[in-house]
């Protein structure tokens, strides 16, 4: 008779090859044991070391499923493991203990069959009624009430930011960005034919005279920034700052794309779309607010800017899918996407704190909000050279090149994504960076500066 273990292993290498996938559910310990020939301890057993590995889960009443794929210390990668599987400190999506709970509950009412059926249905750039009201109560403020009218959706948030520069900015035209901007931006650009016009930035953010200057010397098309938690500097536009840009905008007549993908973590703040209504196409998504695999985008867009976007988004095929339209309708009015939200404010403030006590003494520029801080490396150290020995360390970090519009312009920094590691992993990571940058560029091996530059 087989080993338990050995009959464990072949149903691992089953769920591993995907013969098995995620929320498969497997037969009960007794037809397991008559379909094996084996005995029913014997099922028992393999059951219990399929729990133990962490690939199955048990539910009361209901039986045993496949789980999703996760490490067997919990999901922690430790330093000492090879550079293919890194310390991941690039990509910055925030999950928190309990989030999957949160959203199973949420679910369950949708996957009764004639809801499932519904929600299987297409689904249109103006989603349906459901979803413009769900989402305009989202996305207004105590500053402005959206309308339900103003809202179109996309497949994610990168989509309905291609879709607006679509509708605004022809192919060859000029769109101007702040210097340092969301990569993802750059690509589109390249796709659409847009011509990115680097804008100068400071500490507080975007400078409204760089955008003007920018129209003097070759009109723009329209703006494309990132008032709240820019990425991948951190700033927040102050309110004088923000008005200033708007009046610089209206001046020159040219329409703004709000990237608000970060702005549930500082809600506080008034976005561009309550100062400039008329010309602002404010984009967001789920992917930060709940999880990666939710990618729901939508634009609450000005009703002059509609018809334009909503073109863009139908001939782009940039539509969403129903079913995760429903599912967030659901997850917002059960308060379900409230209480995530709440969640991650608190973990980003920890990861902060963390960050700043660990890294104390480097040249560090952030939102004590953030999920991710900005790194500018000391004096004689290049990116490059970091990047390249994080990564023989087990970790991946993202130069400041990533981010550069102009890449003759790209400073000696790194970005450093807090999102994604347990804590005790996230420290033990952040003080070997902290010990790569001593050795590199005359800073101490606890991460404390030794010059004065």
């Amino acid at each position: 008779m087989d080993d338990y273990r050995l009959i464990a292993d072949r149903i691992a290498a089953d769920i591993a090859d995907g013969r098995l996938r995620p929320g498969h559910q497997l037969p009960t310990q007794r037809a397991f044991a008559r379909s094996r020939g084996i005995a029913a301890s014997t099922a028992g057993r393999v059951y219990q070391e399929l729990a133990r590995r962490g690939l199955t889960v048990g539910e009361v009443g209901r039986g045993t499923f496949v789980r999703a794929g996760r490490a067997a210390d919990g999901g922690r990668v430790a330093l000492a493991e090879p550079a293919a599987s890194p310390v991941d400190l690039e990509l910055s999506y925030p999950t928190v203990p309990g989030q999957a709970e949160l959203l199973a509950g949420g679910l369950a009412p949708l996957l009764r069959p004639d809801a499932l059926g519904d929600a299987l249905r297409p689904v249109g750039v103006a989603g349906t009624g459901s979803a413009r009201r769900a989402f305009a109560g989202l996305v207004s403020t105590g500053f402005r009430e959206v309308g339900a009218e103003e809202l179109l959706f996309a497949g994610n948030g990168r989509q309905a930011i291609a879709g607006a520069l679509s509708a605004l900015v022809p192919p060859g035209q000029r769109l101007g960005v702040e210097e340092l901007t969301y990569p993802v931006v750059r690509a589109v650009a390249e796709r659409l034919g847009i011509v990115l016009v680097p804008l100068a930035v400071d500490e507080h953010g975007l400078l409204p005279d760089a955008v003007a200057a920018a129209h003097r010397t070759a009109p723009l098309r329209a703006l494309y920034v990132q008032p709240r938690l820019q990425n991948p500097l951190g700033a927040s536009l102050p309110q004088e700052r923000a008005v200033a840009l708007v009046e610089v905008l209206r001046r020159l007549g040219l329409p703004v794309v709000e990237d608000a993908v970060w702005s549930f973590l500082r809600p506080e703040l008034a976005p561009l779309a309550v100062l400039a209504p008329e010309r602002t196409v404010l984009v967001d998504s789920l992917s930060k607010r709940l999880a990666p695999g939710l990618t729901t985008g939508f634009a609450v867009v000005p009703a002059e800017l509609r018809e334009a976007v909503a073109g863009s988004l139908r001939s782009g095929g940039w539509t969403t899918s129903g079913f995760a339209l429903e599912a967030a309708v659901r997850w917002i009015g059960d308060g379900t996407l409230a209480s995530v939200e709440a969640a991650k404010r608190a973990d980003a403030a920890a990861r902060q704190l963390l960050a700043r006590e660990v890294l104390a003494g480097q040249r560090l520029r952030s939102d004590p909000r953030s999920y991710s801080l900005w790194w500018e490396l000391p004096t004689g150290l290049r990116a490059e050279i970091f990047v390249a020995e994080a990564a023989r360390a087990g970790i991946s970090v993202t130069p400041a090149a990533a981010f550069a519009v102009d890449p003759r312009r790209s400073p000696s920094a790194v970005r450093v994504g807090l999102a994604s590691p347990p804590l005790p992993v996230l420290a033990r990571a952040l003080e070997t960076l902290a010990r790569i940058a001593g050795a590199g560029g005359g800073a101490s091996p606890g991460g404390r500066r030794t010059d004065d530059s």
